[in-house]
């Protein structure tokens, strides 16, 4: 138990600290260009992961939100009730329905620019048009393959994700501060899906790079890492700093909040 108390102190500390955390953003764009260009140049050899059946990305960054939103559903309300105040528990969770918005709506964006400047074609005579096909879905049912604007929705969503985990797990501050790591049952209960969220973000950051090395043109990546990062600023940057947002994450009880 000492050992996994000194450890869960460590990332607690790290995550709360480190620079990496504040050039988190910029890590996110730096690792898309570099990226881009090591699969411009064919530096690497294939992979299992650039096969797309591969398992992390099949069960994992198929369904990045529903891993997202499950895991930080309990974690958000748990670490909030600490503050002994529903209503706030209540606030603090509609960060999530926030985010379930910004998903939904920023991939169907994605869906329709795709389609809005996209053609199918016949694999077999890349250079006719079917114009009977007037949507990606339509194409693909086809057995044919559409070419348009494809936003990369990996890059978005990984990127997204990650931050928004980061910042929730600020709240785990106060546990690290009381020393009560696992001293009640809401507690253990805390810690094990921290630990979780701490698999999940190391699964998001090593699928970004293989999305960024191996996958989609160098705008497609920059342009859906640089929407992950904008509304990733725009809430916990702008919006739940001000009164009427669903707040930030419980800070340290003797603390202000960031």
């Amino acid at each position: 138990m000492a050992t996994l108390e000194t450890v869960l102190d460590g990332l607690v500390t790290f995550w709360k600290n480190s620079r990496f955390r504040k050039n988190l953003p910029w890590i996110f764009l730096f690792i898309s260009f570099v990226g881009s260009f090591i699969k411009y140049m064919e530096l690497l050899p294939d992979s299992y992961f650039n096969y797309k059946r591969n398992v992390l990305n099949v069960y994992f960054v198929k369904l990045a939100w529903g891993w997202t939103f499950s895991l930080l559903l309990p974690f958000i309300a748990i670490s909030s009730y600490s503050q002994n105040d529903l209503s706030f528990v209540l606030k603090r969770l509609c960060s999530l329905l926030v985010g379930t918005v910004i998903w939904y709506t920023c991939t169907h964006i994605f869906f329709y620019i795709e389609d809005l400047t996209g053609a199918c074609y016949n694999p077999e005579a890349k250079d006719v048009i079917l114009e009977e096909f007037q949507s990606k879905l339509d194409c693909k049912k086809g057995g044919h393959q559409w070419q348009g604007f494809d936003i990369s929705g990996h890059s978005f969503l990984l990127s997204y994700s990650s931050l928004l985990i980061v910042e929730e797990m600020a709240a785990m501050v106060n546990l690290k501060k009381d020393g009560l790591y696992f001293q009640t049952y809401k507690n253990v209960v805390l810690c094990v899906l921290y630990f979780a969220l701490q698999v999940i973000i190391a699964i998001w950051g090593w699928m970004f790079i293989c999305t960024s090395v191996y996958f989609h043109n160098i705008e497609h990546k920059l342009l859906g890492t640089a929407c992950g990062l904008l509304v990733w600023y725009l809430t916990y940057r702008l919006w739940y700093q001000k009164t009427l947002s669903p707040g930030l994450p419980a800070q340290p009880k003797d603390g202000k909040q960031k």
